[in-house]
């Protein structure tokens, strides 16, 4: 069999689409509309998996044409009242989630899990050596030889693999031979090049950004997939076993020294660099937090003997909050459909309130598409005009609402091109404010729902008095544009000064380097007797 090559990196909308959409011929005709959706909901295709689906009836059906300014402020007014969230609303979500995290230290079992991950306190920035990680991400498999210099020094040389939606529903024992098969790989070139000396067995730090149930570091029982993944057999086992089991088939001389959360390398990865980082958060293809505790106020820890006063890294996966019940997340028509469609329904609520479903769009993105169909379905915009590419499933991409929300031209001449240049339609100047208005409600939402979460950490965590700062990575807060600024807008909202002195920054690489720091640490650890069997 070839091995695994390595893939390039790229972005989902090129840089000759954004110029087209920059200087797109405005000078489009309108088509002719004679169909319109009447429903929409779920179904289960024949492979098992829910998909949206929209039904056409009333053909022909005459439409009222009012796209006039009254009417889109009107419905402007009608979706903000769907989609805002004021202050006295998240601090009821933000006291709920607090009671919810608390829970979750104190037994096993609960929706929000808190697992100890076996990260016993910070790093001290003497780390040094040759480590591996290997991070198994929702799109790509990635492979990094990460050597630490000392002083907070490193150098990463690293290959990425590319993941199709076949592998990540295969048959587990299949998608580790993968990944093993890819490891090899980039040992073999590593070696060839000169930059690995001696592979030997290498310590490696395992990134499983899936919630997993671990007795310590270098094991990690799947509790259950998330992100879109399904494969076979693999849910309530050890993935470490699976994995090193494919290992030794591939004649990998590679130990397994730590699982570790991408969120909770982060958090490692983020102090190593900045001291003051006292949280690390992800809002990328998933969202979830990381956070230090005291083994004392960990419950569900006393039978280990571990000091009370030893700090105990915690992966919150948080993305559960407020499932099955739905109590306290705010919950539109359009939060039930697009969850009832995933492949995980009702089981990741604070996930599922604004980031993605099964496939790759964001929960931001269908939540537009929604609105835009309903307007479309009522005859309120794009009258007359063929609308039929708009009305695909997951046809708006997330750099679309970024593009709209930050047009800064009087006429929203990018909001024209999208619209011109994606799907052929032509728009007025009231229908793209509106757009606009629309973009950054949703955003808004988003980044004042992962407030919630980070005021909640902040407050269990007892950082208030003193400030802090939070380690924060993925794509919507490193790409769209206001999120920063609105996460700590709602961190003010809720915790009132307090807020001010939380401050976030972009988080150091937790699924490479922090992966890696955490195998030295642990090495360090158990090589001085330091609870070895942890």
């Amino acid at each position: 069999m070839a091995s695994p090559q390595p893939i390039a990196s790229h972005e989902e909308i090129d840089d000759a689409s954004i110029h087209a959409i920059k200087r797109t011929n405005l000078d489009v005709q309108p088509g002719s509309r004679d169909a319109s959706r009447r429903g929409s909901g779920t179904i289960i295709t024949p492979t098992g998996a829910p998909t949206l689906f929209y039904t056409s009836t009333e053909l022909h059906e005459a439409k009222p044409h009012a796209s006039s300014a009254a009417l889109m402020t009107d419905m402007l007014r009608k979706y903000e009242s769907m989609f805002t969230l004021t202050a006295q609303r998240m601090r009821i979500i933000v006291d709920a989630f607090e009671e919810t995290l608390e829970k979750g230290l104190q037994s096993d079992g609960q929706i929000v899990p808190m697992i100890p991950a076996f990260v016993f306190g910070w790093p001290t920035g003497k780390e040094a050596g040759d480590y591996l990680a290997l991070d198994l991400g929702g799109t790509n498999l990635r492979v990094c030889l990460v050597t630490l210099l000392g002083g907070g020094k490193f150098d990463i040389t690293q290959s990425k693999y590319r993941i199709t939606e076949e592998q990540k529903q295969m048959e587990g024992e299949k998608l580790f031979d993968f990944c093993a098969e890819c490891l090899a790989s980039f040992i073999d070139s590593s070696m060839a090049s000169g930059v690995l000396k001696n592979a030997h067995s290498i310590p490696m730090g395992f990134t499983f950004s899936y919630p997993c149930h671990q007795d310590r570091i270098d094991n990690g029982i799947l509790i259950r997939w998330t992100k879109g993944w399904g494969s076979l057999n693999v849910e309530g086992h050890d993935v470490a076993e699976i994995f090193q089991r494919s290992l030794r088939k591939h004649n990998v001389s590679v130990e397994i020294t730590a699982i570790v959360n991408d969120t909770t390398g982060a958090l490692i990865a983020s102090h190593y660099a900045n001291p003051r980082t006292r949280m690390g958060v992800i809002l990328g293809t998933g969202c979830n937090a990381a956070y230090m505790e005291k083994v004392g106020n960990i419950p569900k820890m006393k039978h280990l003997g571990i000091p009370d006063d030893e700090l105990m890294a915690i992966n919150c996966e948080w993305g559960a909050f407020d499932s099955f019940h739905h109590k306290v997340l705010p919950r539109t028509k359009y939060d039930i459909i697009i969850d009832q469609a995933s492949n995980k329904p009702d089981e990741q609520s604070f996930e599922a309130s604004y980031f993605p479903s099964a496939i790759i769009h964001t929960r931001l993105t269908i939540f537009l598409f929604f609105v835009l169909v309903e307007l479309i379905d009522d005859g309120i915009l794009f009258p007359g005009q063929d609308t039929t590419k708009l009305e695909v499933p997951y046809c708006l991409d997330t750099a679309y609402l970024s593009m709209m929300e930050s047009d800064p031209t009087p006429e929203l001449l990018t909001v024209v091109g999208i619209f011109t240049y994606f799907f052929q339609v032509e728009t007025s100047i009231t229908e793209r404010q509106f757009f606009q208005a629309l973009a950054k409600m949703i955003g808004t939402r988003a980044a004042r729902l992962a407030s919630c979460g980070m005021a909640a950490v902040a407050r269990r965590s007892d950082v208030l008095e003193e400030g802090c700062s939070i380690g924060i990575d993925g794509s919507l807060y490193n790409m769209y544009p206001g999120f920063k600024e609105r996460i700590h807008e709602g961190l003010v909202d809720i915790l009132g000064e307090k807020g001010k002195d939380i401050v976030t920054h972009h988080a150091e690489d937790g699924s490479g380097l922090g992966s890696a720091i955490i195998a030295a640490m642990t090495k360090t650890r158990k090589d001085a007797g330091h609870f070895p069997h942890l």
